[in-house]
């Protein structure tokens, strides 16, 4: 028996590039308005980077196939989560530095 994984991706990158086009594509166009408003008010560097980051999270949740399903335990509370020290945790094992 092989494991198969939950969701397939192009093995050329993710499913939503971590773009400002990449994420710009992937969202609905009433979402799409508010993050080019929000993108274009943002000082390079760290606020930018945050608009990016956040909605990136988005777009990749208006994606993914299993987006009701996600949301749909996120409301009722049964959504797996992992402790914060748990993902630093994985981050570690996975080559990252502290604070990365």
């Amino acid at each position: 028996m092989t494991a198969q994984p939950i969701h397939h991706r192009d093995a050329d990158g993710p499913r939503v590039p971590r773009t400002i086009q990449g994420i710009a594509d992937a969202l609905a166009p009433d979402r799409r308005m508010e993050f080019y408003r929000l993108v274009l008010a943002a000082e390079a560097g760290t606020e930018l980077q945050s608009v990016i980051a956040t909605w990136w999270g988005h777009a990749m949740l208006d994606t993914d196939p299993d987006r009701e399903r996600i949301i749909a335990a996120a409301e009722a509370g049964t959504l797996p989560t992992v402790s914060m020290d748990e993902v630093l945790r994985r981050r570690i094992a996975g080559g990252a530095t502290p604070g990365e």
